[in-house]
């Protein structure tokens, strides 16, 4: 089968291929450091290898799992933030139907999300859909005390007890936490929770691979193991002694960096199917959370085209040139629809009767490309084939194996995020939590 592409000869007005292969020393350095253990957050480096590691067993198991809350439920709830929400999310909506939602005679239970913001309003909007509704939940955290999910899952828990009962609903809640520790993983001993284990050195942005996303996914009716086969295939084509030239994750983070160098301080991540919009979402995450720190960092922006070619694209065209794209292009639609002839030809749009949609939108795209370049944006391209679940799951180790080297590259530990825990010090010691009293005083003299 093919693999994803990487089309980089749009960058070369603004850095030659000398110029990068500069970076290739760096580049191949950090991608091996990924794989020994020799630099910063090393402890957290279990992605790494973690397609190639999934076991039979634990495919088994989440399938059954999946089967079992499928049965049950019209409608699952996933409870969770961050990493522990996106990248399931990314996925689901990449690969179902856009209007899944509105079939009433559905074979798969629609996918929802909670614990990922703290608005009263859509709680309350969301209870009141699932009261009248079969549902279950699955509730993702290490520590289960994560202030958002723990809301959520708090008046989730309650619901679904008092629509079925204690009995039934611990059928149909799943933990995934920590294997031995932690708040959730006490309630679900103790309540006789399905858990699954989220591994200790994989970190929430790097953890779609892992129970925390596979879940989730197969719930929704997607093939995991294919997701997986494409991750692994992608995980083996590009490992410690791949050389440069022919590793993508290595040439990609090299490029950046190098961009980074000259003064393009923010990357923007173009699609041209809305499916990817939340892909986009999840890249945002793992980019921004591991990048950016010490007064580092390449700022993690993402458009939809061509909508936001009618808002965003004067900004990217004629705005500040601190900016370079990277879009993800797919090559062959599921679909084929083409465009009807019209007597009247009001819009005049006949010169265009029979062309398929696709057509006109790959258009879109080149004209843009080519709009963008003489405008001073380096763009560098990733041809998809199609958005199939194997595609995906390489397009989605691709990007972690990228982040981890390019954070090497910028001397920074891309496997941490101390800066997130700053505004939980405020919020709690404004909360006056106990433990807090003191932050508390003196976050009220300044206010």
């Amino acid at each position: 089968m093919d693999r994803i592409k990487l089309v980089i000869n749009h960058v070369y007005d603004f850095v030659s291929e000398k110029e990068i292969l500069q970076q290739a020393d760096n580049a191949t350095a950090a991608n091996r450091a990924l794989h020994d253990g020799t630099r910063a957050g090393n402890d957290f480096l279990g992605w790494v290898n973690l397609p190639s590691s999934v076991t039979e067993d634990l495919i088994r198991d989440i399938e059954d799992t999946a089967t079992a809350l499928r049965s049950r439920c019209e409608a699952v709830v996933v409870v969770g933030i961050g990493g522990s929400y996106l990248g399931a999310k990314a996925v689901i909506d990449v690969l179902s139907s856009s209007f899944d939602w509105l079939q009433h005679e559905r074979k798969d239970p629609v996918i929802l999300y909670a614990g990922n913001n703290i608005g009263e309003d859509y709680l309350h909007e969301l209870t009141s859909y699932l009261e009248k509704r079969q549902f279950g939940i699955i509730n993702i955290s290490k520590s289960g005390t994560t202030t958002e999910p723990a809301i959520a899952f708090r008046l989730l828990k309650d619901l679904l007890v008092a629509k079925v009962g204690g009995e039934e609903a611990r059928k149909r809640i799943v933990a995934i936490t920590d294997a031995s520790k932690g708040a959730l993983r006490t309630l679900a001993t103790t309540e006789g929770y399905k858990t699954f284990v989220i591994p200790d050195d994989v970190g929430g942005r790097y953890s779609v691979l892992t129970p925390v996303g596979l879940l989730p996914i197969a719930v929704a009716g997607i093939n995991i193991r294919e997701l997986n086969k494409g991750a692994t295939e992608m995980e083996k084509a590009c490992g410690a002694d791949t050389p440069f030239e022919v590793n993508l994750p290595a040439i990609y983070a090299a490029i950046r960096n190098e961009l980074y160098r000259r003064g393009k301080k923010i990357e923007i991540l173009a699609n041209y199917n809305p499916k990817l919009h939340y892909f986009a979402e999840w890249w945002k995450q793992l980019y921004g959370e591991s990048e950016g720190k010490d007064g580092k960092g390449i700022f993690p922006a993402a458009v939809d085209f061509t909508t936001d070619l009618h808002s965003m694209g004067q900004w990217i065209q004629e705005g500040e040139r601190t900016i370079f794209e990277t879009v993800l292009s797919v090559k062959e639609p599921k679909a084929h629809v083409t465009i009807p002839q019209d007597d009247t030809d009001l819009d005049g749009l006949n010169y265009l009767k029979g062309k398929r949609v696709d057509e006109v939108n790959k258009m879109a795209e080149l004209g843009t490309l080519i709009a963008h370049v003489d405008g001073g944006v380096p763009n560098i391209l990733i041809e998809i084939p199609k958005l199939s679940e194997y595609y995906i799951g390489q397009l989605i180790y691709f990007f972690e194996k990228a982040c981890g080297i390019s954070g090497y590259m910028l001397d920074v530990n891309p496997f941490n995020q101390p800066g997130v825990e700053a505004y939980k010090r405020n919020m709690f010691a404004l909360l006056e939590k106990p433990g807090y009293e003191a932050e508390t005083q003196a976050i009220k003299k300044r206010l």
